[in-house]
């Protein structure tokens, strides 16, 4: 059998992979370079991951991809657009309404993502696999400890920009993510460099200053963390910040120029739902937890859970300036969960008129007995 050059063999799995749906693929060497590690200690070292653990499990793993699989010789890094049609800072303006990151509007991108990222490692192995190159796969997506964005850099589709973001020339901010390790030794592509020059777009829009210098974010900031993965509650000094931001913050994607590049979408799965875009706040206040699971099934804002949701939502709801959704948050005072009542109590304060509070206050306080919601009750 005549041997297939390497670049004939990269050429035919980059047809795959488009094949199968991906906007952009690229070849890496599985090192990163002592950058990737060293940041990630330092932000380790100063506990940015907050309630994020498991980024610090399996740390020599993740910033050294042989460590994770001593058998990789190449990183395919695969990206998927998933560009709005609309501008997602409009979202924000509507204060009766919740605003959800763009990512979270359609179906949940990690099933369509791994789906097609099996299928091109399937498709390796039938080609280049024990029969004749010898090729062994292994498929990644947002739940292994890989570190995707220097990844994706080392492999030319795009550089981590100011927001720490990845940037595509070609697409924008808006890319997911994946991998496929492969044995195989494929000749790796020209890594990207930066083209955000002197823009600061991103760092100057951020509300919550999450973005403490260029290239450095401190998710315990970020409205994204704390409406997704923040498992207590929600610090007053962001509350205001947040808006109407209920799940997600899209701000320094949306901002960043090189998005004059970016295409909505064309793949159905990732197509904003209608109750997903611009939902009514009263309507979220009311979702138990049998209900909020209806609501979103398949989607990614499911894994957050109901009382963190709705927590997200009554800062919304106190932010809404809005005296007729008072009555939603006091419907909650009384709520199972401690984050709800107390997130109640803050959007009751916000919206009710002077005695009004007071008055509601001096008929609940003797039923709360949760020390962080009498605080807010000001006890």
């Amino acid at each position: 059998m005549t041997e297939t050059d390497p670049q004939t063999i990269k050429a035919e799995i980059a047809a795959q992979a488009r094949a199968l749906g991906f906007d952009q693929v690229g070849f890496a060497a599985p090192e990163l370079g002592p950058k990737a590690a060293e940041n990630l200690s330092a932000y380790l070292d100063q506990g940015r991951q907050g309630d994020m653990a498991w980024m610090g499990h399996n740390a020599e793993r993740r910033a050294d991809p042989r460590a994770l699989w001593p058998g990789v010789g190449t990183i395919i890094a695969l990206g998927l657009n998933y560009g709005p049609a609309d501008d997602p800072l409009a979202a924000i303006e509507r204060r009766g309404r919740g605003a959800i990151s763009v990512y979270a509007r359609g179906g949940d991108y990690h099933k369509l993502m791994k789906g097609r990222l099996k299928r091109l490692a399937r498709g390796i192995v039938e080609t280049y696999g024990a029969e004749t190159y010898g090729a062994e796969v292994k498929v990644f997506v947002d739940t292994a400890p890989v570190m995707e964005k220097p990844a994706a850099m080392s492999a030319g589709l795009g550089w981590q920009g100011k927001h720490t973001n990845l940037v595509s020339r070609e697409l924008g901010s808006w890319l997911f993510l994946g991998e496929v390790f492969t044995s195989l030794e494929l000749p790796p592509d020209v890594p990207h460099e930066d083209h955000c020059g002197a823009c600061s777009a991103c760092i100057d829009i951020c509300p919550t200053a999450a973005i403490t210098a260029p290239y450095e974010l401190d998710p315990r900031r970020c409205i994204s963390y704390l409406t997704i993965e923040h498992k207590g509650h929600i610090a007053e000094e962001f509350r205001k910040p947040m808006g109407n931001r209920i799940y997600g913050c899209d701000d320094c994607l949306a901002v960043c120029p090189w998005n004059k590049f970016a295409q909505p979408t064309q793949e159905p799965a990732l197509l904003p739902r209608a109750q997903l875009t611009a939902p009514r706040l009263g309507d979220l206040a009311a979702l138990d937890d049998a209900a909020f699971r209806a609501v979103f099934a398949g989607s990614p804002i499911k894994r957050t859970g109901r009382d963190r949701f709705v927590r997200n939502v009554l800062i919304a709801i106190g932010n809404s300036g809005d005296e007729s959704l008072a009555p939603h948050a006091e419907a909650l005072l009384d709520d199972p969960s401690r984050l709800v009542r107390a997130m109640a109590v803050w959007a009751s304060a916000q919206l009710l008129v002077a005695g009004q509070f007071e008055r509601l206050r001096e008929a609940r306080m003797a039923d709360e007995s949760d020390p962080e919601v009498r605080a807010e009750w000001g006890l």
